[in-house]
């Protein structure tokens, strides 16, 4: 795993991991596994796989996102998206689902990629991007028609980072919040209404967000102070604020000031502190918040005794990196997701084979993951 002592505290190499915006990975081959249906684990095939495949040749990926598809860059900022095309998802000028990796235009100034039901990226020149579905205004640019390449969306050249689901959410350079798409009937958006947004609308005045992430009807965010956030669909216990019920607002999570990243899944929620713990809650049918009961829960609950969990990522189930490289995988297994070479769900974290050398990933109906090689 890179060494980042003396560079990076733990909260902003957690944050820098799940924004794909770290530098550390010179070399790093992608596996996938789970769900292959459209062929969005990349391996040219549409049957499911229950252990990790290497997608491909390269061994230059940077960050990877999985979402209704896939969608990764490369270290030269390449972008490649394949899987689930209708509605212009891969952003290849047409509708056509693809199982193995194809690139997204020529250039080579992709800085960050979310996959969602449509596909948001930021350029290293701080533009937004955005193609795909956008029935519920997705895509940000203000239409409800779907974009089958490319869009840029509005004017700002400062933005850091991008979340994508059902909805989309981004943070400026500067600790602005946005969020638009989806039909905001949970208030997933967080601008205090329940009325859909087809462009990025800032929620609040505060400029001090730091790492933000869109769930299915919900979405949690970090602030700079290490307080966590979290606003949408409440039921099940998904935000964490001991209700279930529906926020259409920013509240805060507890009052404490160590958390370094959350991730919101598709009914349960996921975070890291900055003391290595990983907590998670909400939706629990499946083991998929990881203290081995099938109970949901409307707080954040402790997932095991480890203290060197590095970043954390859910989808219909959880997956998380540890400091020294291993990849833990709970919940849901239906598609092989987990990656334990059967489909028997899981109720606390399990580990994915026996490599340490894992480095990002990504859980939807799949699993995405860099396996790293040499770093600088």
């Amino acid at each position: 795993m890179p060494n980042f002592s003396g560079i990076w505290n733990l909260k902003e190499q957690v944050q820098a991991i799940a924004a794909g915006r770290w530098t550390g990975i010179t070399t790093a081959e992608l596996y996938a596994w789970g769900s292959n249906n459209s062929g969005r684990l990349g391996d040219g095939t549409a049957a499911n796989k229950s252990n990790p495949v290497q997608i491909g040749d390269l061994t230059t990926w940077a960050q990877v996102s999985a979402g209704n598809h896939s969608a990764a860059i490369t270290v030269g900022g390449e972008l490649y998206a394949w899987g689930f095309g209708a509605q212009g998802a891969l952003g290849q000028n047409d509708t056509i689902s693809r199982s193995s990796p194809v690139q997204v235009g020529a250039l080579t100034n992709w800085a960050q990629v979310a996959a969602g039901a449509n596909t948001a990226s930021i350029k290293t020149d701080g533009t937004l991007w955005a193609w795909g579905v956008n029935v519920h205004g997705q895509v940000g640019d203000n239409t409800t028609v779907y974009k089958s390449s490319p869009v840029q969306i509005g004017a700002l050249t400062n933005w850091a980072q991008v979340s994508s689901d059902n909805h989309n959410a981004a943070i400026t350079v500067s600790g602005e919040l946005y969020a638009w798409g989806g039909n905001n009937a949970s208030g997933q958006i967080g601008d205090n209404t329940v009325v859909s947004r087809s462009s990025p609308v800032q929620i609040g005045a505060l400029t001090n967000w730091a790492q933000v992430s869109a769930g299915g009807s919900h979405t949690a965010a970090v602030k700079t102070d290490g307080t966590l956030w979290a606003w949408g669909g409440g039921s099940s216990g998904r935000l964490g604020d001991g209700s279930d019920i529906t926020k259409s607002s920013p509240v805060q999570i507890g009052a404490l000031t160590n958390w370094a990243q959350a991730a919101a899944g598709s009914e349960h929620t996921a975070a890291v502190k900055t003391d290595g713990t990983i907590w998670a809650w909400g939706a629990n049918d499946n083991g998929q918040v990881g203290d081995n009961t099938v109970v949901n829960k409307s707080s954040p609950a402790l997932i095991g005794a480890l203290t060197n969990w590095l970043q954390v990522s859910a989808g219909l189930h959880t997956a998380a990196v540890t400091t020294t490289g291993e990849l833990y995988a709970w919940g849901g297994n239906n598609y092989g997701q987990l990656g334990q070479d059967d489909i028997a769900k899981r109720s606390s974290p399990v580990q994915v084979g026996a490599l340490t050398d894992w480095a990002q990933v990504s859980a939807a109906h799949h699993t995405l993951a860099l396996l790293q090689g040499t770093t600088n």
